[in-house]
């Protein structure tokens, strides 16, 4: 185990009276208010485990996998790898670098269509290509994978073009998906004539999950914000879009659509875009609360108690399309001058039963290695109107570090992508208040060539989503470039007992 690996995971209890916790964490606030252990067996040790498909990895990117572990899981769970950057896709493309956020759903003759971001800036040797971009200067976008019921590829082809570090967004009700450029940025765009422009970024897309879509009309969501956008999670009932944004003083957002959505293309027909105002908390900036818990990043130790429910109000973001972010014209800016919340770093987001669970990766009391934290999960509670810090790692914390995207389990479990330093596991979270860790990353994490080791170990985890029929997880690990289907027995999972 690296060194930098944290020690212990901090969670704090929360009175009977003054909280308003629910699942799949609900015995979270139990079980530390009593001093119990939080960290439990999950679905047992991680094992080292080579994928059924290990024999189709001769020629990748990262060079000849066969006989390669590259997950460790648990006992009884087994994996394939699906897509790996640098293979020929079925539109005869090649499988972009960068994977990232993703999300599962239903296809015809018990299919599952997965829609995978590419995170990717102005320059890649492995871009997403196609006729039909965004802006000839942009090399990220999305593909989208056909899985068969046996969980083998089935085709897989690119669906969006030319936009800029597509790294997460989110499923929609109406079966499309929201991809986000992580940026503020603008790229060259050479037009059919000849003509050349200039193209803002900093926008979500939409992508229809469907089999036959090919390459979509890049449309950009103007009127849901221009900043660095992170993720999205769509509110069933109302079709309102909650938003998390990368920045180190970012806001929570929510955009009312004008029009109900009910099938792709309805959000662009506009609406009005909010942030959210955590309710009676004196601060600076008209009442902007901090939210990190760390006095390096502009918060107070214990200023958001862990399991302490807040009312929340939604000020109204005058102008979501600022040319420039300077002069505090940036979107954030804006909704902070009247009182928005501050998050460190808010990245990913899900729905689930009524709560939108988003992560803070970097927030947090001070990391013993690091002036930032290791993390935050929150969860807002829609019909309450009610915001909540969940889980907090603590500077030595062993069990969460530094938790990107998330997403919940048919059965209810969280589970949460580490984007931290050292080893990077899949951590889950289980209805009973305990964490766990389900997969970790060991590509090549004992060879003896420190140069492959510095460019393909211990990265990233990102997009994990489960299919429609609850019995695989599908996963991505960034670098370089693999998308996995993991499944076994989901109900047999262990408790600590404690």
């Amino acid at each position: 185990m690296a060194f930098s690996r944290r020690k212990f995971l901090t969670l704090a209890g929360a009175s009977a009276a003054g909280a308003t916790v629910l699942s799949p964490l609900e015995a979270f606030y139990a079980k530390a208010a009593m001093g119990q252990m939080v960290r439990g067996i999950g679905y047992g040790p991680l094992e080292p485990r080579l994928p059924l498909n290990s024999s189709d990895l001769a020629n990748t990117v990262a060079g000849d996998l066969r006989g390669e572990t590259i997950l460790a899981l648990p006992p009884g769970f087994n994996y394939r790898v699906l897509s790996v950057t640098g293979q020929t896709m079925s539109d005869r493309s090649i499988v972009p670098a960068g994977h990232d956020g993703m999300a599962a759903f239903p296809g015809p003759r018990n299919t599952t269509i997965l829609v995978r971001n590419h995170e990717l800036g102005t320059s890649s040797p492995n871009p997403v290509v196609g006729g039909t971009r965004y802006s000839t200067g942009a090399q990220g976008g999305t593909t989208t994978l056909i899985v068969g019921p046996n969980r083998e590829l089935i085709k897989d082809f690119a669906s969006l073009a030319g936009t800029i570090r597509n790294c997460a967004g989110g499923p929609t009700p109406w079966r499309s998906w929201i991809s986000c450029e992580e940026t503020f940025s603008t790229s060259t765009n050479i037009t059919s004539s000849g003509a050349v422009e200039v193209r803002n970024h900093g926008y979500n897309f939409e992508v229809v999950a469907d089999e036959n879509s090919g390459l979509v009309n890049p449309v950009p969501l103007i009127e849901m914000g221009r900043f660095s956008h992170e993720a999205i999670a769509v509110d069933p009932r109302t079709g309102d879009v909650y938003e998390t944004e990368d920045q180190g003083d970012s806001c929570f957002y929510r955009f009312v659509p004008n029009v109900r959505p009910r099938r792709p293309g309805d959000l662009a027909k506009g609406g009005t875009l909010y942030a959210l105002k955590i309710k009676n908390q004196p601060g600076v900036n008209n009442f902007a609360v901090n939210t990190s818990n760390n006095p390096n990043l502009g918060g107070q130790i214990g200023r958001i108690p862990v399991g302490q429910a807040f009312p929340v109000e939604w000020v109204k973001v005058d102008n979501p399309n600022p040319s420039s972010e300077s002069n505090r014209r940036g979107v954030r800016f804006q909704a902070q001058d009247k009182g928005a919340a501050i998050f460190f770093r808010g990245e990913g987001a899900w729905y689930a039963k009524g709560l939108i669970y988003f992560t803070a990766t970097q927030g947090g009391p001070p990391a013993f290695d690091s002036t930032r934290g290791n993390g935050q999960v929150w969860v807002y509670d829609i019909a309450r109107q009610e915001i909540t810090l969940l889980v907090e790692a603590a500077p030595t914390g062993e069990l969460l570090d530094e938790p990107d995207n998330i997403t919940v389990a048919p059965f209810g479990d969280l589970f949460l992508c580490e984007d931290g330093g050292g080893e990077q596991y899949v951590v889950g979270v289980s209805q009973k208040g305990e964490l766990y860790q389900f997969a970790k990353n060991i590509l090549f994490a004992n060879n003896p060539d420190s140069a492959i080791r510095d460019r393909f170990a211990d990265n990233e985890f990102a997009g994990a989503c489960f299919d429609p029929a609850g019995r695989t997880l599908f996963v991505n690990i960034q670098t370089p470039g693999l998308t996995f289907a993991i499944w076994g027995d989901w109900t047999r999972r262990f408790s600590s007992g404690r």
